[in-house]
Formats: structure tokens, sequence, C-alpha cells
């Protein structure tokens, strides 16, 4: 990482999450940075997104896809910024406030790669991101990028009957980014690590596609350096990656300062040693820190958690 250009875009937007205050997760970071007087995270030139979230004062009609027709005013936005980072020759560090804005980077990225080049896509999360207006439970979009990346409905598994601008709207998102590639991304170029809370539509999509993915159970027996050895050896195929890393995926004990924390995750040195083998490959072209919320936290310890990796990784 140290040869990399690094320019860190900041996202603040939590449109597409159930619970306020990961919108101030990008800002936490920084000045758990600040704090420390290291300043890792702001040596590093940076810029940021107007979010929108002025919008969350109002509640929203779209109920199977909530804020929908603002977030897709938002993820061009990302899009755009991401694109041009790595036109000028930047690596994207991104730091976003909920998972619906890894759409916007990863439609920047195919943006700048084009059609013809594959993306391989490490997901690291304690869910799986693949529901859509026709199946989701809750309607929080933040539970959807990857649905909407893959150009996926799960029509099979519709449980919802969302109306026509939901839908239309929802189409829109699958075609972000100037050249509107559709699908942005290919099942067969996913590794999902540390799944681990998912419903029944999300596990069955998974299955239809057979997509790569490591649990909980299945770290513990193979060892976290073998899960990165592994994941990198499935993505050989591909001509880029890039890296998500949904702090959700941290277990409970390191830190609750996440919108949806859930038990049997990963521990601190995981994490770190698991993105330090995923951000020295050379075919790795951006990065996405995501969903740290410390109005759910104490004393700061997620941003300082993550900031404890980044100072190890980056």
């Amino acid at each position: 990482m140290k040869s990399r250009k690094i320019k860190v875009l900041e996202v603040s937007s939590e449109l597409g999450a159930g619970t306020r205050g990961s919108s101030l997760g990008p800002s936490a970071l920084r000045f758990s940075d600040i704090n420390k007087g290291r300043k890792k995270l702001n040596r590093y030139d940076f810029d940021w997104v107007d979010d929108m979230n002025e919008v969350l004062r109002f509640k929203s009609k779209y109920e199977y896809a909530l804020n929908i027709d603002t977030i897709a005013k938002v993820l061009p936005r990302i899009a755009d910024k991401v694109e041009n980072y790595l036109v000028d020759g930047n690596f994207p560090l991104v730091v976003s406030g909920d998972h619906s804005n890894a759409a916007g980077t990863i439609s920047g990225i195919k943006n700048f790669i084009g059609p013809d080049k594959r993306l391989g896509v490490v997901w690291i999360d304690a869910h799986a991101d693949l529901h859509s207006p026709y199946t989701t439970p809750s309607g929080n979009v933040h539970g959807m990028p990857l649905a909407a990346l893959l150009a996926e409905d799960n029509l099979e598994s519709q449980s919802n009957e969302p109306d026509e601008e939901t839908i239309a709207h929802w189409e829109s998102l699958k075609r972000i980014g100037s050249k509107e590639i559709v699908p942005k991304i290919e099942a067969s170029d996913i590794v999902f690590i540390d799944i681990r809370d998912l419903e029944r539509q999300e596990w069955d999509l998974i299955d239809e596609l057979d997509i790569e993915f490591y649990t909980p159970k299945e770290i513990q027996q193979f060892g976290i350096e073998t899960v990165a050895k592994e994941t990198l050896d499935y993505l050989k195929h591909c001509d880029y990656l890039y890296i998500s890393f949904d702090v959700d995926s941290l277990d409970p004990s390191v830190s609750t300062g996440t919108g949806t924390p859930y038990p049997d995750g990963l521990k601190l040195h995981e994490a770190k040693t698991l993105l330090y083998h995923l951000l020295k490959q050379s075919k790795t072209i951006a990065f996405e820190i995501t969903e740290i919320n410390p109005l759910l936290d104490e004393n700061n310890k997620m941003a300082r958690a993550v900031l404890e990796i980044l100072e190890e990784v980056l």
C-alpha cells in the first residue's frame, strides 16, 4: 500500500441504513486519528460527497426501498468521484456511512476499468446484502447493493409487491455510471467473508448463483491466513479486486458501534491479517470501510479499532 497514491473519499450518506448515526462514522474515524496524534488517515488528501441526509426528516414513501429516490441521486456522485480518482492515478479509500454506498463505489470502478475487465469483490460483512425490493424484509437499501450490482431481483423468492415508481428507481440503481454497464459484477467474482446473519432468500440466491463464502465456523476451522490465500486464489481470474469492509464483520467484543452487530465475528487480529493480505495485492484497486456508528458506541471504540487496523494495513 505504501507505493500507492491514496486519496480518501468521505461519504456520510446513511440513507440506506435502518438506524441513524452511521453518517457520523467518517468523522469519528478522522477525529480518532487526530486524537491519537499520529495522522495516519489525515495525512492523505480527501474529498467528500453531498450526503442528502436531510431527507431523513421525512418518511419515505417507498416501503420496499426506503429513500431509494434520493439514494439514486447520491450513488452516481460517488461513482463519478471514484472514477475520477482512478483516472488521476489515485487509490480510492472510501469511508462511507452505510453499505448501500458501495454500489456507487463499484459503479465508479467499473466505469474506469470498462465492461471487458473482471472485478473481483471481497465482501467482508456479517450480511450478504443480496436483497431487492421484491424480497427485503426491512426496506433498508443497505441490504441491497450487491443485488443491484448483479442486476438480480431474485423473483424466485419474491415476497413483496413494490410499486412501479420503486421498480423504476431500482432499475436506475442497476445502471449507475456514465457507461451504464449492467451487470457491474458476476456472481463468480464475489467472495463473502464472515457472513452469518442472512435471510432465507439470500441463502437461496447464494446457492442458486454458487457464490463463494466463508462463515465464522469455516474461518475458525481453516484459519484466517488460509481464508485470505484461498480467496485470492479463487479470484485469480479477475483483472482487479475491490475490498469492502463492513465493520459489523467484527465481533461485538471489539465494539458494538455499528447498526447491525452480530455475534461470532472477526477478532481484531483476524481483520488485520485478512486485510493485510488482500490490500498488498497489486490488483487491489479500491478499499471501502463502512457502517461505523458512534451513536451506538462507547468512547468511540469502533472508530479506534478501525484506525488500529488501518495503521497496520496501509
